[in-house]
């Protein structure tokens, strides 16, 4: 719980800050266009050259700021949650990935030599969650090897579980990032639909803008769903890694109780 509210306070201060920033880079956008348009002369009006093309930033920010503040605002603070939690994952599952091969032979070798107490300081010494669940096995291998079974079972249902903590959050937000988007443009598509019918016209130029920025919030809400689904997918892949790997390594100490009861 300490961990969310962190996580939140601080996505909070960065929303903040990076709409104050992009706030004070279209006031000076403006500022500058003002200038130029006000010291220009008829000749240089004349010889006005090609307006240099932006790069994708400056067109992302535009556009972001273009979108407006309320459902834009939502959307950015999906994908920083998302991204958030996506890169904590990232961070757990490669610091849980152990070297099965390594970690078996080494727990063989403690077997034949020191016997089930030096087996279970190798796992000790050895993060990741083989390591646990070998560690559990060895634990109850003094109440026979079904006992150990049983125990490896259960602390690898443990384990799983906490390789996919919190993961169901980024799922989450992929799915609410496109439905806001489209909420977004529903409800300009309705604003401009007001428009035309306070005006009792049908103009072009009253709607036009009205539609394009409702528009914008699918987009951004479309950009944050294909990102977060990337890093899901990697997620998930890594952690059917992990769980293949426990599942084999189970396997094998529950042999090697075998064999060292023989």
């Amino acid at each position: 719980m300490k961990r969310f509210f962190s996580l939140t306070f601080l996505t909070l201060i960065f929303m903040a800050t990076a709409t104050t920033a992009l706030a004070q880079e279209s006031d000076s956008l403006t500022v500058q266009e003002t200038e130029v348009t006000t010291e220009a002369t008829p000749q240089v009006a004349q010889e006005q050259p090609q307006p240099a093309k932006a790069g994708f930033t400056q067109e992302l920010k535009k556009r972001f700021i273009e979108g407006g503040p309320g459902f834009m605002g939502i959307v950015l603070l999906c994908l920083i949650l998302g991204l958030a939690i996506a890169i904590e994952r990232i961070i757990f599952l490669n610091l849980s990935t152990t070297n099965t091969a390594k970690l078996t032979g080494a727990v063989e070798e403690a077997l034949a030599a020191g016997g089930v107490e030096a087996a279970k300081e190798v796992c000790r010494n050895t993060k990741g969650p083989v390591a646990s669940i070998f560690y559990q096995g060895l634990d109850r291998a003094g109440e026979g090897v079904e006992s150990a079974e049983k125990a490896v079972v259960a602390y690898g249902g443990v384990q799983m579980g906490q390789l996919e903590k919190n993961v169901s959050w980024i799922s989450l937000f992929i799915a609410l990032a496109p439905m806001l988007g489209f909420m977004g443009t529903v409800i300009g598509m309705i604003q401009a639909f007001d428009k035309i019918e306070a005006a009792g016209d049908m103009q072009p130029s009253l709607v036009a803008g009205g539609i394009k920025v409702a528009l914008l919030t699918t987009v951004f809400g479309l950009i944050v769903a294909i990102i977060l689904q990337v890093f899901y997918n990697y997620i998930i892949a890594k952690i059917d890694s992990i769980v293949n790997d426990m599942e084999d390594a189970s396997i094998t100490l529950i042999d090697l109780l075998v064999a060292n009861q023989k």
